[in-house]
């Protein structure tokens, strides 16, 4: 049997917008009702946890937006950005530039020279070295010039009949305040986002990040639980796992089809995360097309395989930081029913009873502490956890099928 040349229609990557979106479809929806805001009441915060594709739908969110009206701007939040108030107004300002620079504000008059020289007038404009003079131009802290460079922006931008602006910003949860400097850029946000709105200029925040993001908006700012309207990606049903894997292939029109078991299966070991359903496709794709370039009888779905190389590809890295005494504990709460969803301390303190070496309360907290700054656990505001990066527990398993021995 040979192979049509059809291009593997899966893209597994940060932020690769995949060939069909699938399970979203009430998520925007609800932003669709936002582009609607006058004023701005709640600005949206997309949340999950990684390769749940938060990055993507942002993506998705941007046509729709510009569609409805509105200015999108924009960038990911790099820590450097979190490092001081001016550091994030500058990029603030930066990002504001790059739809403002087109807007002519006045008009320079350069004087001629000599008998026949004539005066020529050049249109000024509102692009960055104008928006970072308002800024050095204005008195006062940080916030203050940067409201003044926003309510400028909104004057110019006002007649163009935009509905707003949206500053759009992935992997917010690099934003952070820094009190033993005297440093606050996270609450420069807030305070500055919630008195412009309360001007009544439409300026949105649409802010993308891991779900220690809203904890930390609300820790800086109490008013932030009522300026936010929070947005989970959860994983996708099996339903929807099943659109994400089907159609893709009907579609590019590849030779391939997958009998509905086998995409049971793939459901089963993805947990229905977008991630690792492109993941897993394509490698099975790449599979079942060199098996039939190579003339050979193709074979049931080498699942077993790919989660091997899934293991190595992706969790080895983060498993490598991990101490020997801290995986004891990882395996403790892969053991854990509720593994996947949250847990406590008192979970972790119960189940590890079973193990050879108990872990106390204290310790458990301890550690936990330690592993939520390695980005495998993280805490809510309800003094729960869980898990930070999908499908750890499996991987865990696969790892440390038995009990650890004792130390």
């Amino acid at each position: 049997m040979n192979a049509p040349a059809v291009k593997n229609p899966f893209r597994p990557g940060a932020g690769h917008l995949p060939p069909y979106l699938a399970g979203r479809d009430s998520d925007k929806a609800e932003f669709a009702g936002f582009l609607t805001q006058e004023p701005i009441l709640k600005n949206v915060i997309l949340t999950g946890l990684r390769g749940v594709g938060k990055t993507v739908l942002l993506e998705t969110f941007k046509p729709m937006a510009i569609s409805a009206g509105w200015l999108w701007v924009g960038t990911d939040l790099s820590e450097s950005s979190s490092i001081s108030e001016e550091h994030l107004a500058i990029r603030l300002i930066t990002d504001l530039s790059v739809v403002t620079s087109a807007m002519i504000t006045g008009v320079e008059v350069q004087r001629g020279t000599g008998l026949t020289a004539r005066d020529t007038e050049l249109p000024q404009t509102l692009d960055y070295e104008a928006l970072l003079g308002i800024w050095n131009g204005t008195n006062g802290l940080a916030s203050d010039k940067l409201k003044a460079v926003l309510e400028v922006a909104w004057h110019y931008i006002r007649p163009l009949n935009k509905r707003g602006v949206i500053f759009a910003y992935d992997e917010a949860q690099n934003l952070a305040d820094h009190a033993e400097r005297q440093e606050y850029p996270l609450s420069l946000l807030l305070d500055v986002f919630q008195s412009i709105q309360k001007k009544n200029i439409p300026f949105m925040l649409v802010l993308t990040g891991l779900p220690t993001l809203f904890p930390k908006l609300v820790e800086a700012r109490t008013f932030s639980e009522r300026m936010f309207r929070q947005i989970f990606l959860d994983r996708l049903d099996e339903s929807a796992t099943g659109d994400a894997i089907m159609k893709p292939i009907r579609e590019s029109g590849a030779w391939v089809r997958i009998a509905e078991r086998s995409v049971h299966g793939i459901f089963e070991v993805t947990r229905g995360y977008p991630y690792f359903i492109q993941y897993v496709c394509r490698e099975l794709y790449d599979a079942w097309t060199q098996q039939a370039m190579a003339g050979e009888e193709l074979k049931s779905v080498p699942l077993g395989s790919v989660m091997r190389k899934l293991d190595t590809d992706f969790f080895a890295g983060r498993w490598a930081r991990v101490t020997d005494r801290q995986r004891d504990l990882m395996w403790v709460i892969a053991q854990l029913d509720n593994c996947d969803s949250e847990f406590t301390v008192q979970d972790i303190v119960k189940q590890s009873q079973a193990a050879p070496k108990p872990f106390s309360g204290s310790h458990v907290s301890q550690m936990l502490t330690a592993l939520a700054e390695a980005g495998l656990v993280y805490k809510n505001r309800w003094g729960k956890y869980s898990l930070a990066v999908p499908l750890l527990d499996q991987f865990i398993r696969r790892q440390m099928p038995t009990a650890p021995p004792p130390q």
